[in-house]
């Protein structure tokens, strides 16, 4: 049997972050399990023109119901495009077209574009293929429905990363339970340690602004004058981790999320994280570590951090080593390696 090519496919980006981050990651991890396969990323160009034509079709409401959305038949390969140098050293391996291979070619499409598994006749093809759910709540991506779900009962596999979005996906899909594979995520407890801890609430204002945007202003009269609010933005890793190391409270803004990492994150360097769940950041949401506030409660987020900083105590984060160690493991390189040696397995079997 030849080499099998598991391929993601990802738009162009600026910076690998969230679920490209968790694709690079993992594509790389599959590259390094056994030698019956390799592992690319094609990276994607969007038509510019469409996407002119959908905007000002939102703008003005004359919306064609059959082409809203993302549209596979207009997509090109960016050829010229590679990642940062900094980015997993650049180890990644990038491929340059999309004449797939019925014989060796395995497609991974992410969730928000699950469409194009019809719009480029996969199926018809003979082309396996899965999709990724990583965030279930950015399935919509286009009106076409009937489209939609055809690309998901053509589909190999469903692939996702929390119980959270199994849940949904089983229920959305009944008949397509056996296809859906869950995959584990990993946090690097090497890069992401405890310092010296100083009177500091860190922060992403990249989700939901207007939420954190309203509870900085809230808490202007309320928070002590020797604590700072320190916003994460524009930063570099080794900064962002440097951050998190000093801080105490991280404000988790998490909304419709497959599996947020930055809450865990921020537990891991040991800070106590208070907010938003997210979705997926159920199945790790627990005390003492993880305070829950109701999305839009602004009020109540205030009185929890103010609650917080008066309760805090310096042994706090000794005293939660043990919550810290268990969350680790499950979010360790360990975990996910073996879940993706189960996937690639599943991935084999198509092409016995």
């Amino acid at each position: 049997m030849d080499k099998v090519n598991i391929i993601y496919l990802l738009p162009e980006m600026k910076g690998a972050s969230g679920g490209a981050k968790v694709i690079y990651n993992h594509s790389l991890i599959l590259n390094n399990l056994n030698k019956k396969i390799n592992s690319k990323i094609i990276h994607l160009k969007k038509n510019f023109l469409y996407k002119l034509e959908l905007s000002l079709s939102k703008r003005f409401q004359f919306f064609d119901k059959k082409k809203s959305g993302w549209d596979g038949k207009k997509m090109r390969v960016s050829k010229k495009y590679r990642p940062k140098k900094d980015w997993h050293k650049n180890r990644i391996l990038v491929g340059d077209n999309i004449n797939f291979n019925k014989k060796k070619d395995f497609i991974i499409i992410p969730e928000i574009w699950a469409h194009f598994a019809v719009d480029l006749k996969f199926a018809e093809n003979g082309i396996n293929y899965a999709i990724f759910v990583q965030g279930f709540y950015h399935m919509n991506s286009t009106n076409n429905f009937l489209n939609l779900k055809k690309s998901y009962e053509n589909a190999g596999l469903i692939i996702t990363t929390s119980k959270n979005s199994v849940s949904y996906l089983r229920t959305m899909f009944p008949n397509l339970k056996k296809k859906i594979l869950k995959v584990n995520l990993s946090v690097d407890t090497n890069k992401f340690k405890i310092k010296k801890k100083s009177n500091l609430i860190t922060y992403m204002p990249r989700k939901l602004p207007e939420h954190s945007n309203l509870l900085l202003f809230y808490l202007k009269n309320l928070l002590p004058k020797n604590w700072k609010i320190l916003p994460l933005i524009n930063l570099t890793e080794k900064k962002l981790i440097q951050s998190l190391s000093r801080s105490k409270i991280f404000l988790s803004f998490s909304n419709f999320e497959g599996m947020g990492l930055p809450p865990i994150e921020a537990a891991l360097s040991g800070n106590k994280v208070i907010g938003y769940v997210g979705g997926g950041g159920s199945e790790y949401w627990t005390k003492p570590i993880f305070i829950k506030v109701e999305n839009g409660e602004i009020e109540d987020f205030a009185r929890k951090i103010i609650r917080n900083i008066k309760s805090y105590k310096n042994s706090w984060v000794k005293d939660t080593k043990k919550n810290r160690l268990l969350l680790s493991k499950y979010y360790s390189k360990k975990s996910e390696k073996e879940s993706l040696i189960f996937l690639s397995n599943k991935i084999l079997k198509f092409f016995k």
